[in-house]
């Protein structure tokens, strides 16, 4: 069993894989004890020609390989579906996030002697204000909801020991995947741990959700309806 593995779903990121998978093979080269499972998420574009090409010489990557989207949280389920590691965790594979965060991440995990009990998860640095401005309210608004203190929820990256994977239940396909981790964490009693991580700007292409106050809106309104059930849930 491999320490770490790693989760990147990819939606249409054909342009930013050959810069993606440049930064994992430099991560793999300090450590031969990770697995890094790459998501071919229901591409449209060249994604899965550019995977296939690019990786099929590197042991340490799997691919998977979904023929339709069905949403983020989907394909990253997808991957901790054949994870082999003790250590889950998953991240973006927009260069926005750096996978060498990981490796910051797995300290906590190295430091404690009860790992199982552990939840990580970066914190933003040196973000746009108006994204500052939504993570704050959101943050306010699920705190408020759900009764747990919570901020920047959709922080990457995300990790947590495989025992905790196994007791989630019914865990959503979309992007409120990020708050369902999180939440649960925190109802499980996890000691969370926050590092600071540098968000960038993508390398290529645009977000394909934060690209309008429209879209925002949307993101806003699925997670506000899923915030609303899961309060349901736990009662």
């Amino acid at each position: 069993m491999k320490r770490l593995s790693i989760i990147i779903p990819c939606y249409n990121e054909s342009k930013n894989l050959p810069l993606l998978i440049n930064r994992c093979q430099e991560v793999a080269s300090r450590t031969n004890n990770i697995e890094i499972i790459i998501v071919d998420n229901g591409s449209n574009d060249d994604t899965s020609i550019v995977l296939d090409k690019i990786t099929k010489n590197l042991s340490f990557i799997t691919r998977v390989r979904i023929k339709e989207n069905q949403g983020y949280g989907h394909g990253i389920l997808a991957g901790l579906n054949v994870a082999n590691g003790e250590i889950l965790s998953w991240t973006h594979s927009d260069m926005q996030t750096d996978v060498s965060d990981l490796l910051k991440g797995l300290e906590f995990f190295n430091d404690k002697v009860n790992s199982e009990k552990l939840f990580v998860k970066g914190r933003r640095q040196e973000r746009p204000l108006m994204d500052v401005f939504f993570t704050v309210g959101m943050s306010i608004f699920e705190t408020l909801l759900l009764r747990e203190p919570m901020w920047d929820i959709n922080a990457q990256p995300t990790m947590f020991h495989r025992k905790f994977f196994s007791t989630w239940d019914s865990p959503p396909k979309d992007f409120s995947l990020d708050l369902y981790a999180y939440f649960m964490s925190k109802k499980s009693k996890l000691i969370v741990k926050r590092f600071p991580v540098f968000f960038n700007e993508r390398a290529h292409g645009i977000s394909h959700w934060n690209v309008s106050f429209i879209s925002k809106f949307r993101f806003i309104k699925r997670t506000l309806l899923y915030s609303f059930n899961l309060q349901r849930r736990i009662r």
